[in-house]
């Protein structure tokens, strides 16, 4: 897949001095900031985000794709209202792309075809990352996290079931990757 190139680039881009590259070097401690968020966005309820299910988004209201890049993670998130970010194990990500249209509509398309895999998720309360060759899924349900796992390879080859969630991921790191370049 061409666009899992777009993630070595953007890993590559250390705070890359951008608007949306808000993540910087943490004084404080070790732990990379989108670690932190990472982990803060999975332990918040739906409800404190004042999301509840509706015709639009019944069952999910966020997702989160993480997988390996050699010894890195790499963590797509969005929320229905078109809230996006790239989190990492590196100390930079890119966050506050819903200030850019382009990034909205890809988010809402991603949390969208999130939905479709809600009833294959496996409800989870520790939040893991992936192994080599392992692609997680986090699925913010309004009344858990569920769990789905798609294989890199599988998904390379257009095998894998989880591939059309891997690819929305991927459209909003393009859309990401573009509001960076400007």
């Amino acid at each position: 897949m061409k666009r899992i190139a777009t993630v070595a680039c953007i890993l590559a881009l250390a705070g890359c001095g951008k608007e949306n590259a808000v993540i910087k070097e943490s004084t404080q401690s070790e732990e990379s900031p989108g670690v932190g968020l990472r982990r803060m966005i999975l332990a918040t309820p739906a409800g404190d985000l004042s999301f509840t299910p509706d015709n639009e988004f019944p069952k999910v209201y966020g997702v989160l794709t993480d997988w390996r890049i050699g010894e890195r993670v790499a963590t797509i998130m969005s929320l229905r209202d078109g809230t996006a970010s790239l989190y990492t194990t590196e100390k930079f990500g890119i966050i506050g792309g819903q200030g850019h249209e382009s990034v909205r509509q890809a988010a809402v398309r991603y949390v969208k075809t999130a939905e479709q895999f809600a009833k294959t998720g496996t409800p989870v309360t520790e939040f893991a990352y992936p192994k080599n060759g392992q692609v997680f899924y986090y699925l913010l349900a309004y009344d858990s996290v569920q769990l789905v796992t798609g294989d890199m390879t599988a998904i390379e080859r257009g095998s894998d079931p989880t591939r059309p969630l891997f690819a929305a991921a991927q459209d909003v790191l393009t859309e990401l990757r573009l509001i960076t370049e400007k």
